[in-house]
């Protein structure tokens, strides 16, 4: 093949393909992009090469506030992309009070830049965002991964008083995180959440961005507690689809108890359970390479 032809289809392959600014970066490096849905901008970050995983932020996560560890070796595998509810962090717009509305707004994001297919991946809230996306617009999501979540409807343990008492605080320390995200109890747990703690924070003004106001958070709440009364009846789907769907855990998750998953275990079609020893609500910043490990093979090994 002569070199002007070769030429000439690279250049058809590179305004024909989505390109992501920056996706070669590393997650602290990663630039800020954003794209116009619903009437706001939303920002987001892309690292990394290979198959898609977007990632759906827990209450009062923003784009600075995954590990970027956890980033960094999922990317080694996937195009990692994160990105901010509208009016959240960089993002602009209204964020909207119900996971139905969350979930349209995360597909126009995904149409927006370019997706056709991709992996689902929700932290905690979410994770009840991630499963809106995967039931409410079939088709689009391959795996879902759902990492401190509660399933739909009614769960047997509710989250504690302690951890609302901290989460709802303007800033959260070190130590509010020791007890929000991991096991205070557990000296290991303690040393992970530290060194964890100081990746995040190596970024600069990540505080300024993280919403710290209580007509914020109480947006977050209405819509949770939409998810849990379920009147869509997505619970009864979750256990009709089968798309591959991984839950993972800490078995000392004082928000999203990974033991509300029970009762679905023997009904759902497709689906993998984990839990991690003294272990709190953020497993995948705890072990942040292993979980990137284990959810890159769940998405290579598991047909969809």
């Amino acid at each position: 093949m002569n070199t002007p032809l070769i030429a000439f289809m690279l250049l058809v392959v590179s305004l024909t393909t989505p390109v992501h600014a920056g996706s070669k970066a590393k997650a602290l490096a990663a630039q800020t992009q954003y794209v116009q849905v619903d009437g706001g901008r939303i920002a987001y970050r892309a690292i990394g090469s290979g198959s898609p995983v977007v990632l759906a932020n827990r209450l009062r996560g923003t784009i600075d506030t995954w590990d970027p560890a956890f980033l960094d070796k999922l990317a080694e595998r996937h195009t990692v992309i994160t990105f901010d509810y509208p009016g959240i962090g960089y993002s602009t717009g209204k964020m909207p009070d119900d996971i139905g509305q969350i979930a349209r707004v995360i597909n126009e994001f995904t149409v927006a830049i370019k997706l056709e297919k991709f992996t689902m991946l929700g932290w905690s809230w979410g994770g009840a965002a991630a499963q809106a996306v995967l039931l409410d617009q079939p088709g689009r999501v391959t795996h879902a991964v759902l990492i401190g979540a509660n399933p739909p409807g009614r769960v047997e343990i509710p989250l504690q008083q302690e951890f609302l008492e901290r989460a709802v605080k303007p800033f959260n320390d070190l130590a509010d995180e020791e007890v929000l995200f991991f096991e205070p109890r557990s000296e290991f747990s303690r040393a992970a959440a530290r060194a964890s703690h100081d990746r995040i924070y190596s970024r600069p003004d990540v505080a300024s961005k993280i919403p710290s106001k209580m007509e914020q958070f109480q947006v977050y709440f209405t819509a949770a507690a939409g998810f849990h009364e379920d009147k869509a009846g997505r619970r009864t789907k979750l256990t009709e689809i089968r798309t591959p769907v991984l839950v993972i855990s800490g078995d000392h998750d004082i928000s999203t108890a990974g033991q509300n998953w029970f009762p679905l275990i023997g009904q759902m079609r497709n689906a993998q359970f984990m839990f991690y020893s003294e272990t709190g609500h953020a497993p995948h910043h705890q072990y942040p390479e292993l979980s990137a490990e284990y959810i890159a093979d769940f998405i290579a090994l598991t047909p969809n």
